[in-house]
């Protein structure tokens, strides 16, 4: 297979300018003088700081902000630099590795691009990309988990991680010929967890926890019928995920505008005249997108 290997950068590149700025930034913000809460940080430290800014670069991608999304890919990008000089620091690794073995990870598993493998449409890209992604894990010994499931991080949002592990399923074979089953299945999950739930329970007001006896089983049941819902999502093409992030924030956008309707606060007000206030401002919302 010939190798068509990529060019770097040019030096006069305007990225690669701005990026030696914030690295020699960053770097400065490690010195010894530098800055006190910098240097007090760990790797492990740092770690739940990139999660977070993570977070904050998708919310701004999904407002479609260009600026709001250029300043947290900032953030993501600073924090990882001060994480690559703390271990750099620490004799561990750097960030000319850390560069490296990106690069090499990229050209390996593109050979569509890189190389002269065939390339095809996106399906058959993502199926070849985790067919080299297997071949790595087992170059590397790690054969112990041959699963078709195996190389999801356990730590992923759990919709995320649901969206992953539907998707390598359904890719392994596991999967309805139709979205008909998906959606039969939300409707099976949904009886089962009817079925688990104590009587009378659904007389009882927020907050109401099922008895010690039946907890668990109503906990799995409810799971199972949140991760139908994610599977039924994949089968439309729909991040379950993006989706569910959606409908907090228009949950928000109208709780707070029916706040304002209604006075400032929904405290010591009705319930009819709160339904009331909510279904015109969900109407609005109907009305607009239509």
């Amino acid at each position: 297979m010939s190798q068509r290997p990529p060019e770097p950068a040019a030096a006069d590149d305007p990225r690669v300018e701005a990026f030696r700025r914030l690295l020699g930034v960053t770097d400065r913000l490690r010195d010894a003088d530098g800055c006190p809460w910098d240097l007090e940080q760990t790797e492990s430290s740092m770690a739940p700081f990139l999660v977070e800014e993570a977070h904050e670069l998708v919310e701004a991608i999904e407002t479609e902000s260009a600026k709001d999304a250029a300043g947290e890919a900032g953030d993501v990008l600073g924090g990882l630099l001060i994480l690559c000089r703390i271990a750099e620091q620490g004799g561990r690794y750097d960030l000319a590795q850390v560069a490296n073995t990106s690069a090499e990870k990229f050209v390996r598993r593109h050979p569509h691009v890189f190389a002269d493998a065939a390339g095809g449409d996106a399906a058959t890209v993502l199926k070849q990309w985790n067919e080299i992604k297997q071949e790595e894990r087992e170059l590397k010994g790690e054969t112990a988990d041959s699963s078709a499931l195996s190389g999801i991080p356990k730590a992923l949002p759990a919709l995320q991680r649901a969206t992953r592990t539907c998707d390598k399923a359904v890719d392994a074979g596991f999967s309805w010929p139709t979205m008909r089953g998906a959606l039969a299945k939300i409707h099976e999950e949904l009886a089962e967890l009817e079925a688990e739930l104590p009587n009378g329970i659904l007389d009882q007001p927020f907050g109401t926890a099922p008895p010690a006896a039946a907890r668990d089983r109503v906990v799995a049941e409810l799971g199972d019928l949140l991760l139908s819902g994610a599977y039924f999502a994949r089968y439309l093409d729909l991040d379950p995920e993006a989706a569910c992030r959606a409908a907090v924030r228009r949950f928000d956008e109208r709780f707070r505008r029916m706040e304002t309707v209604v006075g400032g606060t929904t405290r010591g007000v009705d319930l009819d005249t709160l339904e009331a206030a909510w279904n015109a401002e969900k109407a609005h919302d109907a009305h607009r997108t239509s």
